[in-house]
């Protein structure tokens, strides 16, 4: 009987030694700014704010208002590698799209900001006609322009939210689903980046998630002419409450990761 027992724990002690080998396997040390921050992979989300045809393809509300969206449109490549990356190392991804219900009760009362800069100057709940020819309005839910870009389309296990304000926090279930999922490492893609970007990567560090930003993965057209733009003051900003890295660390960790808990488990 003894030799039964010692026999239950070894076999116990070495699967969970193994189990153990994995876990830390699945640990990246991703080189950012202003230092190397570890992620553990089973904890981490990636994040894309924004990335929809309002703001980021011809014909959308930011075209059509006279704003360059070509960085915007830049940063939809290395996007698409880094989705297909966390899709192969089993990394949930979570969509943020700007959003108003058709009767505008969530865009903010008569004399709030929000209300009165997104129906002012942006136009929010007009009429608008889609490059195919749909008609839909200026970032209501269901319209064109509220469809994340085509490069970069959800796939059924994806998650997708509307928020109504810059944050992705504000009002809306994604800190409630991240809780569930078990998520403290958000991977951060998206525009614009001194705004909506900014502003959820602001809010998750008041709520203890560890953000990292991938440089060549967000965008901001505003201010683009300036000495240093409104991006670059963004991207030394977050270092303050977050990270900044690239695709390319994150893709490499990704991989290296997969390899290394490929091998352990033969």
């Amino acid at each position: 009987m003894k030799s039964f027992y010692l026999l239950l724990f070894v076999s116990l002690s070495v699967s969970a030694i193994a189990q153990s080998q994995i876990s830390n396997s699945k640990k990246i040390a991703l080189p950012a700014k202003p230092v190397t921050i570890d992620v553990d992979v089973d904890k981490t989300a990636v994040i894309v704010v924004d990335m929809q045809n309002d703001f980021g393809s011809k014909g959308g509300m930011f075209d059509r208002a006279g704003i360059k969206i070509a960085t915007i449109q830049k940063a939809v490549a290395p996007t698409a590698r880094v989705l297909e990356a966390a899709r192969q190392a089993d990394i949930p991804i979570i969509y943020l799209k700007m959003g108003y219900q058709p009767d505008l009760s969530d865009v903010g009362s008569e004399d709030s900001p929000n209300r009165i800069g997104h129906l002012q100057f942006l136009h929010v709940g007009q009429p608008d006609t889609a490059p195919d020819g749909s008609k839909g309005r200026i970032l209501i839910r269901g319209s064109w322009g509220t469809e994340i870009v085509s490069e970069l389309k959800p796939r059924p296990d994806d998650i997708v939210l509307y928020k109504t304000r810059f944050s992705g926090f504000y009002q809306t279930d994604l800190d409630a689903i991240l809780k569930k999922l078990g998520k403290k490492y958000l991977i951060v893609t998206g525009c614009t980046t001194s705004i909506c970007v900014e502003s959820t990567i602001r809010d998750a560090m008041f709520r203890d998630y560890s953000s990292v930003l991938l440089s060549d993965c967000t965008a901001e057209p505003m201010g683009a002419n300036l000495s240093r733009s409104n991006y670059e003051a963004s991207l030394l900003a977050i270092e303050a409450f977050g990270w900044v890295s690239s695709s390319d660390e994150f893709i490499k960790g990704s991989k290296a990761v997969n390899s290394t808990v490929a091998r352990k488990q033969k």
